[in-house]
């Protein structure tokens, strides 16, 4: 994996841009208008197929070799795309049989994006024809910094259960298990007479008169997963030969929302980590997410610096409810992601449509032009990134971590479970706000990743987990981390077979606890803890085996049981969590947490204020993101980067501001 852009120097600055939407003046005018803002680099022809190719076999490719030409003489870089991001229209009317379809086998038609089904092999070599075209023709083009392989693959079609699907699933399982017997082993066939006597007979989940066997639906994901992967993989392997100097990616969408993609295993095949994020205008907290989901980013890179390939200027046009950003907002998401590892901040996208779907979708230059706010502080953005060359390259610093397993999410989530209620982002995303108000930056690891940098480690509803997980797991707590583990987790093992021998399965001898029996709580439904806290949701009968209860239950089934429980271990503690603690219950945990672990932040801010360290080759840099209301005071010693300015301890940062601090 590269670290940086090919020639491009410090933190990227750009978006999405798509000439093929406007008339020769625009274009030309667009040029002006980005250097006037210090864009240096934008992603080309992401849509661009039916532009380039209006018939079969008869290519234009004239508004793409001036749009090269003329961004190479304006010196901004190129990310340019396979184009294959949907399907000119002349492909699905003759071959209709590349159309994919939901589990109930309903066909999604073409007129929108994304109709197409990776695993059909005609639409595959039409792809791969179209980005071996693209390459060839822009392969010694100067401007050409970065290949971006299709877009935001499994966007809107994760799972896709067409007949080709069936067969490449198929394949998968054949590749997975080797024989039939082994896949009914770990499917535990012989539950309701599902035991199969050759893979043919074997159908993705489709819709079903119950529920589908759980092992089938999370295999399938697995698949899904793994289909869309290869897909990717087809088409940066037929593009690198011509071009093996260029690396090549694709966006990812590591966020709390999108589930599908295992991201960790798809980080191995991009050549750097690209991410696209959109804030929820109707989250109060969308910064913590904001913040959450580049942690993710960051971990899914290994810790390596990413980019930052698309967010929004204001307000998208697929939310219920579309509001532009506040104030000073743009500024802060973005050098939020900055602070977080991102180096390069970009966009969808430059211009704002005037026609399509996404019309209404915010960009650089907006609806009102180049006289308009958004534009204004769109140029105080490009100011800002462009003095951050210092940071390129730097890492982000972080003692405490927190599991995020791609498979336990899509398991916990299954059907036919003690409760609808668990789902998995629900202690993962209240775990890291705790963690965020009080400043902690957060690295979002695997289960068998390495722990042996972090003092602490949160385990939030891992109900799958793997042997060498739970191992990996328990040996951070004896070389001396404090480790805390929520509810439902460790209870069955990757083929989702319950580890037998009591609660909670793979984790309850590092625990000191065993449970017999979950009690659910019933919509509504609370109940108390012995600090005066409530709890709602989840609750269990908790036995000690060599743990001691922090926190009983004080009322209903469970009243006398533990809720929280601690097990001195090695050198360290490992923690259980046997309900859902509302937020002082929460907060009361994470600071315990802390301070066993000794796990501090980076400086002493108020809540609401982001202050992460980012460390490379140029020094130790603090990126401050004040998201209060008041203007505050930090112990600091350098200079700012972003004015140039001298930082001494008292250092103001305005309400609503940002700084990047170059430590001395």
């Amino acid at each position: 994996m590269v670290e940086s852009i090919h020639g491009l120097r410090g933190v990227g600055f750009g978006g999405d841009y798509n000439p093929e939407q406007w008339p020769d003046d625009v274009r030309l005018a667009d040029l002006d208008l980005m250097r006037e803002a210090g864009v240096t680099i934008v992603s080309l022809a992401i849509f661009g197929w039916a532009s380039i190719e209006p018939r079969e076999g008869s290519y234009d490719w004239s508004w793409l070799d001036d749009t090269m030409d003329r961004l190479h003489e304006a010196g901004i870089r190129v990310s340019l795309a396979t184009a294959t991001a949907s399907p000119p229209p002349w492909l699905t009317r003759k071959h209709p049989e590349i159309l994919p379809r939901t589990a109930d086998g309903s066909v999604l038609s073409p007129g929108a994006r994304q109709s197409y089904s990776v695993s059909s092999r005609i639409w595959r070599d039409y792809a791969v024809g179209l980005a071996v075209a693209v390459a060839r023709r822009y392969a010694d083009h100067p401007a050409l910094t970065l290949w971006h392989v299709d877009n935001e693959i499994g966007c809107h079609v994760p799972h896709d259960f067409s007949d080709s699907a069936a067969a490449a699933f198929r394949r998968w399982l054949r590749a997975r298990y080797g024989d039939i017997d082994s896949l009914n082993a770990a499917w535990g066939t012989a539950f309701w007479s599902q035991r199969y006597g050759d893979f043919e007979d074997v159908l993705p989940p489709r819709a079903a008169p119950s529920h589908s066997n759980p092992t089938q639906q999370l295999d399938f994901a697995r698949y899904s997963s793994d289909e869309l992967l290869s897909y990717y993989v087809e088409l940066r392997d037929a593009i690198r030969p011509i071009t093996p100097e260029i690396p090549i990616t694709t966006n990812f969408m590591c966020t709390s929302a999108t589930k599908w993609m295992d991201y960790r295993r798809w980080a191995a095949e991009v050549d750097i980590v690209a991410n696209d994020h959109y804030t929820i205008a109707a989250d109060a907290e969308r910064e913590i997410e904001l913040a959450l989901s580049a942690d993710l980013t960051r971990g899914v890179a290994g810790g390596r610096p990413w980019l930052l390939m698309e967010h929004s200027s204001g307000a998208v046009n697929w939310q219920p409810r579309n509001r532009a950003k506040g104030p000073g907002e743009l500024m802060r998401n973005s050098l939020a992601h900055v602070a977080r590892g991102a180096d390069a901040v970009m966009f969808f996208q430059w211009r704002a449509s005037q026609a399509g779907a996404e019309k209404f979708h915010s960009a650089l230059v907006p609806h009102a032009g180049r006289d308009s706010q958004v534009f204004r502080d769109v140029v105080a953005l490009g100011a800002a990134v462009g003095s951050l060359a210092p940071l390129t390259g730097s890492v982000v610093q972080a003692r405490a971590a927190l599991i995020w397993d791609y498979e336990a999410w899509w398991a916990v989530e299954l059907d036919a479970h003690p409760s609808a209620d668990v789902v998995y982002m629900d202690r993962m995303r209240a775990l890291h706000a705790a963690l965020w108000r009080r400043g902690i930056t957060t690295d979002v690891v695997a289960s068998t990743d390495d722990l042996d940098a972090y003092d602490l480690v949160l385990v939030p509803t891992l109900y799958l987990v793997s042997d060498e997980g739970a191992a990996n797991i328990a040996a951070a707590a004896e070389r001396g981390a404090s480790v805390a583990i929520t509810y439902f987790s460790g209870i069955v093992d990757p083929n989702d077979h319950v580890r037998l021998g009591g609660y909670p399965g793979a984790f309850r001898e590092l625990l000191g606890v065993r449970v017999d029996e979950f009690f659910p709580l019933l919509d509504g439904e609370t109940t108390m803890l012995d600090d005066g806290t409530t709890a709602d949701l989840w609750s269990e009968r908790v036995e000690l085996a060599g743990a001691e209860a922090v926190r009983m239950f004080t009322d209903g089934a469970m009243a006398g049981r533990p809720a929280v429980t601690r097990r001195q271990v090695g050198s360290g503690a490992a923690w259980y969590v046997a309900t859902r603690q509302d937020e002082s219950g929460t907060a009361a945990l994470v600071d315990a947490l802390l301070a066993e672990s000794g796990v501090a932040p980076v400086l002493d801010v108020p809540a609401g204020m982001e202050a992460v360290r980012r460390v490379g080759e140029q020094g130790s840099f603090v990126v401050v993101v004040n998201h209060t209301d008041e203007v505050v005071a930090l112990d600091l010693n350098g200079s700012e980067l972003i004015t140039g300015s001298l930082v001494e301890p008292g250092f103001k940062v305005p309400a609503g501001g940002c700084a990047v601090v170059q430590e001395v």
